[in-house]
């Protein structure tokens, strides 16, 4: 996985989409979210790179949820989403996560739904 830049904590990822870190909670128990627990103290933390700029100001990627949800199906946790959502893929020339933020949906997920 990405450097530890690259990850927020629930408090400082709902600071980031000016939110609460009970809605971020909420967001991750209903899985529209990934995290990991991560660092020394075993901190849940979130990637950094699932926020992009929208219209109003910070948001998720649209296309994150349905993309997690065909990880999931495929048997992966939240951790093994994140690792192959932050891994370079040859065949996008980026990791999935990038192309994602580029509007990729439906090639990550064609690529996704070889890991069934």
């Amino acid at each position: 996985m990405t450097d530890d830049a690259a990850w927020l904590t629930v408090p400082d990822f709902a600071d980031r989409l000016a939110t609460t870190a009970s809605k971020v909670r909420e967001m991750l128990r209903e899985g529209q979210l990934l995290a990991v627990r991560r660092g020394e103290r075993q901190t849940l933390q979130i990637p950094a790179g699932v926020i992009v700029d929208g219209e109003r100001g910070p948001e998720i990627v649209h296309t994150l949820h349905g993309t997690l949800t065909l990880l999931r199906d495929a048997g992966m946790d939240d951790a093994e989403c994140a690792d192959w959502l932050m891994t370079d893929e040859p065949e996008l020339g980026m990791s999935p996560l990038d192309a994602l933020r580029e509007g990729r949906r439906a090639h990550v997920r064609r690529i996704a739904q070889t890991l069934l």
